[in-house]
């Protein structure tokens, strides 16, 4: 009930800010074709192949809704200024928190390792969790990179949104990597306990 729930709030949303974004349309492709991709793979993995648990999908949904509003507005351009204010901050950090809760998909991606017995250590199915949402992190920093220099300079700069910093891409990689890790501490307080880990090869 509850991955419907979202799906349907996710849709709503999507067809909502799909009309005439003020990002421009452009913009607005660029930043939503990466999270329709999401969507319809979870999508046809709950119908066909493997379902999450209903953690699993609330934590995914946050970067699903958030990135959506993002490309509406332009991620340096969304309404954010209570929490600019609130610590005083001289940028718009919404996407640095997008960026956080993108590491929360190290959570299902454990999940997957641990139910379909991939890996026999907890320790390799959170490295491996961890690892593959660096990698991630790092690949979407390249592809918005490519979109800027070979796209239209000015939707470009758009998708960027490092607002003058140099060191935006760095920094976005570390907020990945920081949500990855809370979320794996959370899944090891919550499921770390010895007959929720991974069998090991020995009890196979």
């Amino acid at each position: 009930m509850v991955p419907h729930l979202l799906l349907a709030g996710y849709l709503v949303l999507f067809i909502a800010l799909g009309i005439n974004p003020p990002s421009g349309r452009e913009v607005w492709l660029a930043e939503n074709l990466p999270i329709v991709c999401i969507v319809a793979f979870l999508v046809i993995a709950y119908r066909h192949w493997f379902r999450f648990s209903t953690l699993s999908y609330l934590l995914m949904s946050v970067l699903i809704g958030m990135h959506t509003v993002g490309g509406y507005y332009t991620f340096a351009a969304v309404p954010f200024d209570w929490f600019t204010d609130f610590f005083g901050f001289e940028r718009n950090h919404y996407d640095r928190i997008a960026h956080f809760t993108v590491g929360f998909y190290a959570f299902p991606i454990a999940e997957f390792l641990s139910r379909k017995n991939l890996v026999n250590s907890r320790v390799v199915m959170y490295l491996f969790a961890l690892f593959s949402i660096i990698s991630v992190a790092a690949g979407y920093e390249v592809l918005e990179w490519q979109f800027a220099i070979l796209g239209n300079p000015e939707a470009g700069v758009e998708v960027l949104g490092s607002q003058g910093d140099v060191w935006d891409a760095q920094k976005d990689m570390v907020a990945d990597t920081l949500g990855a890790v809370a979320v794996l501490v959370l899944y090891h307080l919550i499921r770390g306990r010895p007959e929720d880990a991974p069998p090991t090869s020995a009890s196979r």
